[in-house]
């Protein structure tokens, strides 16, 4: 069985658990679907959801890679590339991720979880529960050592480090023009959010 949902922002598909059920078959379907241009598909816990890319939303993600780039090679910072992680059907679609040195592919050419320094969400107003619900969790549970949230909503960051059983320590919000300050973390450098715009 399978529910759509259909909103302004997102498409949200909702298909009811089996057995057989994996996400190669889920994305195997997403591929065959008339998905719109410009939207990302990513699946958390069993449910698919796309949404359209917005230009503010994409002028963040380009900062803070760009960014990540004066401590990162390039092929170690990856956007909207599929990676699955723990708990029940997570094949995220993360907005910026950083992997370690010596990251390697599995044995069905995907990046690993295990492999994941830092990630960063751009909320969108209407898959922001995911950012700050599931998805932290399985960020939390994969062992993911800083998770940042940009909220262009608020103008601020929320910045999780340290996952231990499950469960992030979270700092105090950063305001946008402040620093995300991760040299105490394996990133190792400051963020610059000055020019992150509001939505």
């Amino acid at each position: 069985m399978m529910t759509i949902e259909l909103t302004d922002n997102r498409i949200e598909i909702e298909m009811a658990d089996s057995d057989e059920l994996s996400l190669d078959t889920m994305f195997d379907w997403l591929e065959r679907m008339p998905v719109p241009e410009g939207y990302k598909a990513e699946i958390v816990e069993g449910a698919i959801f796309m949404s359209p890319q917005r230009d503010n939303h994409w002028d963040i993600i380009a900062a803070i890679y760009d960014q990540l780039r004066s401590h990162y090679p390039r092929k170690r910072v990856k956007s909207d590339v599929r990676l699955d992680f723990p708990g029940h059907l997570n094949g995220f679609a993360c907005d910026v991720v950083a992997l370690r040195d010596g990251a390697e592919k599995n044995d069905k050419g995907r990046w690993r979880y295990q492999d994941i320094e830092f990630v960063a969400e751009v909320i969108s107003r209407d898959t922001s529960r995911n950012d700050y619900g599931p998805k932290k969790d399985a960020y939390a549970l994969a062992g993911v050592p800083v998770y940042l949230i940009v909220d262009p909503y608020l103008g601020q960051c929320h910045l999780y480090t340290a996952p231990k059983d499950g469960t992030y320590r979270l700092g105090p919000a950063i305001k946008f023009g402040d620093p995300v300050d991760l040299t105490d973390t394996v990133v190792g450098l400051s963020l610059d959010t000055a020019e992150f715009g509001r939505e």
